[in-house]
């Protein structure tokens, strides 16, 4: 590991500095190896180079301006799918600054900066898990200045979002149905549950799973690219809660549908929420999920695809954490250490912050 070398070198130095150094250099081991991946066994090939996710906004609740949407190509492909859309201008900045686009370039022609011309040229579609704020805020606020495309969305979204938003009153009604005056710039695609359809104008597929969450229907995405017979896929969530206190099976359901792909290694990454630590009442979850919970959806899972270890190496990305205004610990590391202690699949979580970019 590069970092013990360097630790090495520096403890080569004179005895003196060696005493002076040695709790900084302990301190410092601590924090390499606390981060380190340990495995006692060859990780699976669940991630490889199919889809490049870039994150838009990993926050629920309160924090505007960072709130659920990841973008999703397959590699080697810019054209991008909107899973959910809580923000996207301000998300796309962020990602900017990061270097995420730095391989998009506008045309020479087009008056439009690098965000202007991946919002409007390479955002092919939205994927609308349901109608709550957080997650179509940043839709409806660039929608005067988008381009035409689809959103694909289950109908009871679909209703949703045309009688909460685009009905001419709370904003104005920039779809192809719904209430006069239509400015058409948008058209629905109502999704049928398990049924894959092609996502325009990009080389994925989608195929939505209803979940539960509160009293709200909710979606999973399961997006898929690739030839027949070998195509690689990315599960994205919306919000849910866990079966056991949802009193559902909707979780169990999706667990059922994809766990093919998870023992045939196709299936690269989940994207779900863990919106509370542990200490959140059951009660008061609100159709959220806690890292006790998700680990038992997991562990589901796994039993689904084969068994404890048919999870090992999955990259599980954690969204929607709840922001806070109370001091103390931030809920993203206290759920960290929460996931941490109770991963015994050997999944990989990963928290994201606004504007990263991975490959899965």
């Amino acid at each position: 590991m590069a970092v013990v070398s360097i630790v090495s070198a520096e403890m080569r130095r004179d005895p003196l500095e060696n005493a002076l150094r040695a709790p900084i250099v302990a301190a410092l081991l601590a924090a390499v190896l606390a981060q380190a991946p340990i495995s006692a066994a060859p990780l699976p090939s669940h991630a490889g180079g199919a889809f490049t996710v870039v994150a838009l906004g990993v926050r629920g609740g309160i924090q505007d301006g960072n709130l659920s949407s990841y973008l999703i190509r397959p590699q080697g492909d810019d054209r991008y799918v909107a899973c959910d859309a809580g923000t996207l201008v301000n998300g796309l900045n962020a990602a900017d600054r990061k270097g995420a686009f730095a391989d998009v370039h506008p045309p020479a022609a087009s008056l439009e900066g690098r965000v202007g011309y991946i919002l409007t040229d390479k955002v092919k579609g939205y994927l609308i898990s349901h109608a709550h704020l957080d997650h179509i805020a940043g839709l409806l606020l660039a929608s005067p200045e988008d381009s035409a495309k689809p959103i694909y969305v289950l109908p009871s979204v679909h209703e949703r979002i045309a009688r909460s938003y685009f009905n001419g009153e709370a904003w104005a009604n920039f779809a192809d149905t719904g209430t006069e005056p239509r400015l058409g710039k948008y058209h629905f695609e109502d999704l049928q549950p398990g049924r894959a359809v092609p996502i325009a104008d990009t080389a994925m597929t989608v195929t939505a799973f209803p979940l539960a969450h509160g009293h709200v229907e909710s979606t999973a995405f399961l997006i898929e690219t690739g030839p027949d017979g070998a195509r690689d896929a990315l599960l994205c969530f919306g919000d849910t809660g866990s079966d056991r206190i949802e009193h559902a099976t909707r979780l169990h359901e999706v667990w059922a549908a994809v766990a093919p792909r998870v023992r045939e290694h196709r299936l690269k990454a989940i994207i779900i929420e863990v919106s509370f630590p542990n200490a959140q009442p059951d009660n008061q979850l609100f159709g959220h999920m806690t890292p006790v919970q998700l680990l038992e959806e997991l562990h589901d899972l796994a039993a689904h695809a084969g068994g404890k270890d048919a999870l090992r190496g999955l990259p599980v990305v954690i969204g929607h954490i709840k922001y806070t205004l109370k001091s103390g610990p931030l809920p993203q590391a206290q759920i960290r250490r929460e996931l941490d202690a109770g991963n015994d699949l050997g999944v990989r979580f990963i928290i994201p912050e606004q504007g990263d970019r991975r490959a899965f």
